[in-house]
């Protein structure tokens, strides 16, 4: 019987191409294949963004923290992310919309000059290849699980390879089109399969199982633990969620174009803004959804270690479940569903990266601008080239253990400071030069590789002094400091360049999009 899992999940990855790839129409220009020219409807684009940063990283770690003792932490954070998503929505859109951008390091480039636009779009590229290779490896954790059941012991490797063929026939033929409609449909199943199986679960525990979870601390909200050092290790302490979260978010949303190019593929201004704030409340509720999956299963297993249930970590209790918990077919789905995730944040990645290498840093390097038919053409090359260095960097990442999730959010803490202090750099310290910002963004991620990897602060746990990293949230208001401050004291040393309005950013919907400062030489 367990065959038919398998034939709906070979179903599922045949129509999800299929689906995708007609919903996508063709791409004539590279603008069309990277923001669909500007004609994508703001609520799939608000899905398209939920599900680009959800990925399997949520799906299996979320429940399995809130099973282990976070509670509703996530939650928490996401209050914070609304709050980021806010201001993102009034600060930063405006910017990208209204310069008619494909690309939000665009921005950089008018502002400071094309060496800091390139050089932002090869930071990115970088820590997403690190940050999906995680995400990628995640996702075969349940995949293998399922093999596993029919005697089928496929490495991680293979399954990463396999998945990620999959997932590039589609992007690579039908752009972001593609990208967004199918992510909006993977949404719908991931967390249509989060609500099936909290139904299932309470059918089991009952009344009884909520009010032991409840009693137990599994349904908590905030952290109200204020000692500076908890708050500064912590990631669920309420500062570090709320204050911490909205900055981080201000990063992910405003300065990663894994984002931001979703929002570029609205209709207008006003859609974009949408898009981003309902996100926000979107992935409040996901965030709801499975922490409750998480508590549910706490009671189900009956508080049970997840070594005691013969698991190798948390992030294996909600796969477990699903294979072992739920009905035939029905597991099928949600495993489907997981799957969906999957291919969502991936497929993202693959026509971001592509996006950011055409548009920044082929036209950092080189000065003629090709056709729009080689650009094309280029694009679905580069898609190609990443996802092949992808896939190399998920097979790396295979004997990682531990919370996948917050290791996501570590590799981002490197780089995601710089990033959004380049951007507020541009507004607010209107004498900064190209050459302030280059050297503030450069000093930026060197201090905060030294900050992640080896600064660790002392935090009692159980009677016991345990040297700890900074929570991730913090990284990035750390990095936007060093940035600001930097680049801030540079320009004091040298005359302020001539800035048209629209290099930063104070125009009008009607400005020029390609203004250039005046010493941009």
């Amino acid at each position: 019987m367990r065959q038919l899992d398998l034939v709906v999940i070979v179903v599922y990855l045949v129509a999800i191409a299929v689906i995708g790839l007609r919903l996508a129409g063709r791409q004539s220009t590279s603008k069309d294949y990277f923001v669909g020219e500007g004609s994508m409807p703001w609520w799939t684009v608000s899905f398209s963004v939920v599900a680009t940063e959800t990925s399997v990283l949520t799906v299996i770690s979320v429940p399995g923290g809130a099973y282990s003792g976070q509670g509703f932490g996530n939650v928490e954070l996401a209050l914070g992310y609304v709050i980021g998503r806010v201001v993102v929505a009034t600060v930063l859109i405006p910017l990208y919309k209204r310069g008619g951008f494909v690309s939000a390091y665009q921005y950089l480039g008018n502002r400071f000059g094309l060496k800091l636009q390139g050089l932002a779009s090869v930071t990115f590229v970088f820590t997403r290849l690190l940050a999906e290779g995680v995400r990628l490896f995640a996702s075969a954790i349940p995949i293998k699980l399922l093999l596993d059941e029919f005697g089928v012991h496929a490495s991680y490797r293979l399954i990463i390879i396999v998945l990620t063929v999959i997932t590039v026939v589609y992007t690579y033929l039908g752009g972001i089109k593609a990208v967004i409609w199918t992510d909006a449909i993977q949404m719908g199943l991931y967390l249509g399969g989060a609500v099936l199986a909290i139904a299932v679960l309470s059918g089991h525990v009952g009344a009884d199982g909520f009010s032991q979870a409840l009693h137990s601390g599994h349904f908590r909200l905030f952290d109200t633990d204020f000692t500076l050092a908890h708050i500064l290790t912590s990631p669920f302490a309420l500062p570090t969620a709320i204050v911490g979260g909205a900055i981080f978010a201000m990063a992910s949303h405003g300065s990663d174009q894994l984002i931001v190019q979703r929002v570029l593929a609205t209709r207008s201004l006003r859609d974009g803004q949408k898009a981003m704030i309902a996100s926000g409340v979107f992935v409040t509720l996901q965030f709801a959804a499975f922490s409750l999956v998480g508590a549910l299963l706490w009671s189900y297993n009956q508080g049970k270690d997840f070594k005691a249930l013969g698991l190798s970590s948390t992030d294996n209790l909600y796969p477990s479940f699903i294979l072992h918990g739920l009905p035939v077919v029905i597991s099928g789905l949600l495993v489907a569903g997981i799957l969906g995730a999957a291919m969502g944040s991936l497929s993202s990645a693959l026509n971001s990266m592509s996006n950011s290498t055409v548009a920044d840093i082929i036209h950092s390097f080189f000065r003629s601008t090709p056709s729009e038919k080689s650009l094309l053409k280029l694009a679905r090359v580069m898609t190609l080239v990443w996802a092949v260095l992808m896939a190399v960097f998920a097979c790396a990442f295979s004997t990682s253990t531990g919370n996948v999730y917050l290791t996501g959010l570590t590799i981002a803490g490197y780089t995601y400071g710089a990033l959004l202090g380049a951007f507020l750099l541009g507004r607010i310290v209107r004498r900064a030069n190209e050459t302030d910002s280059v050297v503030a963004f450069l000093v930026t991620i060197g201090v905060m590789t030294y900050i992640v990897r080896g600064v660790k602060i002392d935090v009692t746990v159980a009677g016991a002094t345990v040297p700890t990293a900074i929570a991730a949230q913090w990284l990035v208001p750390i990095g936007v400091v060093i940035t600001l401050a930097v680049g801030g004291l540079m320009s004091l040393f040298h005359r302020a360049p001539e800035i048209t309005e629209a290099a930063v950013g104070d125009s009008g919907p009607g400005a020029d999009p390609v203004v250039a400062v005046a010493d941009r030489k």
